[in-house]
């Protein structure tokens, strides 16, 4: 029997699984992992979440380190809420430094077995990917 390969969505899911408490990852981040065709997908993806989903949604920024907004307008305080949880502290303009709180990404090892053509997260943004032929 055939076993579905796994959607772009299942892969996005799975790498926001890794993100430790504590840590953050920015759309793009999660993007250039998995090799995405924009940062706006990651951000359907999560958006697509049930409530009680096991996926730490919360642990998604914005690269400016902002909480992005969403269609519920208690949701960016909530998401504020489970971060400082989580020990995440925000400085002015609310915004999480990356260099305190940013995640580096999964472990290669991790990446290869699962098939990801990705590098590691360099901070570099989403569209130099090098496997990105020509795209721009």
């Amino acid at each position: 029997m055939n076993t579905p390969s796994p959607s772009i969505y299942d892969h996005i899911l799975a790498v926001v699984r890794l993100i430790p408490p504590g840590r953050v990852a920015s759309y793009g981040q999660i993007a250039w992992i998995i090799n995405a065709p924009s940062p706006r997908m990651v951000g359907y993806a999560l958006a697509g979440l049930s409530d009680g989903s096991d996926v730490p949604w919360q642990r998604v920024i914005n690269s400016q380190g902002g909480i992005s907004p969403r269609g519920d307008p208690l949701s960016s305080g909530r998401q504020r809420k489970l971060l400082e949880a989580e020990g995440i502290e925000f400085g002015p303009e609310v915004r999480v430094d990356f260099a305190r709180f940013g995640w580096g990404g999964p472990d290669p090892v991790w990446l290869e077995e699962r098939g990801f053509t990705s590098l590691p997260w360099t901070g570099r943004r989403h569209r130099s990917h090098p496997t990105r032929r020509g795209r721009r």
